[in-house]
């Protein structure tokens, strides 16, 4: 029989706690676990996040994702364009409760398109859940979300899905997922048959089987022969489990934390199938609130008694009705108290935080406090950016800057109707703020230039535009294009030529739009005073 073997426990991962009076802060913080859900398309990452609400006790019956033909949608997909097509095109964020822990889920965009605002996210997550298809196995999205996940070291959990239909053998997974993703693997369950034939799992980690038919959930080990005697299957489970026995990585909780081991579940989010086990196990696991780093490299503890956050995504009309736009502000230390003053270090001004909500998809409710872990949406009228920090009292730092991805495709755009202008202007303004579509204004004829990691970015900006603005906008496309930015001072209109286009992006920083790369190394070579910057 499989046992764990030289399972390890941490006791220094987390920040030590500090003396102070208020210790129910403390325990609320310690309560907190909150991480993104990635994914390639079509793995079922927006089902299981369905799922484990529908544990969490915040929805009734988990909808069907794709309910083209129902009218169902996912509780997660809750703008008009995520309904039409089925996919996430923007990071939701939602919130609840469970075995006494408070549980936020920030489901991140799968489509590559939106992996700016996907990396973002991940910057303000304590862990990763990985949502792989059994079928088809580490594909191209989930190896690059995964880097994002790996440079920031976070422990990362994984959930090999769609169980209920035929996929590859579970040892092919775990080898694939060691070798293409570079870390270690540790079941936690290990199916028995799949597709037509699937029964359910034999779970290592509790040791116990998780029945997929019949009236009872669970059965001990010690009933498996009896109750599958004639089933080949579960003869192959043995087989393989004596081979992880005595071949397979040790269980290590310091491993799991550091981001150095993966445990890995298997089940079916559409059947929920072994949702549960990995939910409860999850919150064994998953860590608390981490620290943040500041410019200055020192790390900001969470339970440091001074409340101070960052912005990592601003949302336009998220209630088409009222217009609105919210800044979303992971809390990184100390208590949120509704109606505190903040600062504002990039303007050295302050603001009040007096409306501010929490997050179950399209629906939100008022918050009076939250503390760090959480995740907190202030109404916006203009005052935020992505990557602001907040701080309060004389606290007037900032942490570290989050990420910008260099645009590879670009698109000329303006008004359809000139007597919309105000309108045009207005949705361009708020949509570039969000940070999901960037905005070039080019140096001699004024216009302006859309740039985009990928095409659905574009038609996303068109039908919020016309949806949400009413203005209709006419798009014509540039191609790829190189881009690098320039320093103020290095700047020389006559340097722009036919094979360059020399802009402005929306923080009047000079940058030079290269035709291609041929274009880009004739422009270096005659002018080698010139530094040219990338983004990512």
């Amino acid at each position: 029989m499989f046992r764990c073997k030289n399972i390890k426990y941490s006791n220094h991962y987390y920040p030590k706690i500090k003396e102070r009076e208020d210790m129910t802060i403390q325990e609320e913080i310690k309560k907190r676990r909150t991480f993104a859900i990635i994914s390639h398309p079509d793995a079922g990452k927006t089902t299981i996040t369905e799922q484990l609400l529908y544990f969490g006790g915040e929805i009734r019956e988990a909808g069907t994702v794709k309910g083209k033909k129902t009218g169902t949608f996912a509780k997660s997909d809750w703008m008009d364009i995520e309904k039409q097509r089925g996919i996430s095109v923007t990071s939701s964020v939602m919130q609840f409760d469970y075995d006494g822990k408070r549980v936020n889920i920030l489901d991140t965009p799968g489509h590559e398109d939106f992996s700016e605002d996907t990396y973002r996210t991940l910057m303000a997550v304590d862990a990763a859940v990985m949502v792989v298809d059994s079928a088809k196995g580490i594909e191209a999205q989930t190896k690059k979300l995964f880097e994002v996940v790996k440079h920031r070291g976070i422990p990362v959990f994984t959930f090999m899905n769609k169980l209920d239909r035929d996929g590859r053998e579970p040892l092919d997974l775990l080898q694939e997922l060691e070798e293409v993703l570079g870390i270690a693997s540790y079941p936690m369950n290990w199916p028995i048959g799949m597709g037509k034939a699937f029964e359910g799992l034999y779970d290592l980690y509790n040791q116990r089987l998780e029945l997929y038919k019949g009236d009872e959930r669970f059965a001990s080990l010690e009933d498996g022969d009896k109750l599958f005697a004639s089933n080949p299957f579960y003869e192959q489970v043995k087989d393989d489990i004596e081979l992880l026995n005595e071949a397979g990585n040790e269980f290590s909780e310091e491993a799991i934390l550091a981001g150095e081991l993966t445990p890995v579940f298997f089940g079916s989010a559409l059947t929920n199938f072994g949702v549960q086990t990995f939910l409860e196990t999850f919150l064994k696991f998953a860590p608390e609130p981490h620290g943040h780093k500041k410019t200055d490299g020192e790390i900001v503890d969470p339970y440091d008694k001074d409340f101070s956050g960052f912005v990592f995504k601003i949302q336009a009309n998220m209630d088409p009705r009222h217009r609105d736009r919210i800044a979303f502000v992971r809390i990184v230390s100390g208590e949120f108290e509704r109606g505190m003053s903040v600062n504002l270090p990039r303007t050295g001004k302050g603001a009040k935080l007096s409306n501010v909500t929490q997050f179950m998809a399209e629906s939100r409710e008022n918050v009076t406090n939250a503390v760090a872990g959480d995740i907190i949406g202030v109404y916006d009228t203009g005052t935020y950016q992505v990557g602001d920090t907040l701080t309060v009292g004389k606290n007037k730092f900032e942490f570290e800057p989050l990420p910008t991805f260099t645009p590879e495709i670009f698109m000329k755009v303006s008004a359809k109707n000139v007597m919309k202008q105000k309108s045009f202007h207005k949705g361009i303004e708020q949509l570039v703020q969000e940070g999901a579509i960037q905005l070039y204004k080019n140096y001699q004829t004024g216009e302006y230039m859309l740039g985009a990691v990928g095409q659905l970015q574009f038609e996303v900006f068109k039908h919020r535009m016309e949806g949400e603005y009413n203005a209709e906008v006419v798009m014509t496309p540039m191609g790829k294009k190189t881009v690098r930015w320039i320093s103020p001072e290095d700047l020389d209109e006559r340097m722009s030529s036919s094979r360059n286009i020399l802009a402005k992006d929306r923080f009047d920083q000079p940058v030079f739009l290269f035709e291609n790369e041929f274009a880009l190394r004739w422009f270096a070579d005659k002018y080698p005073d010139v530094k040219l910057e990338e983004k990512m």
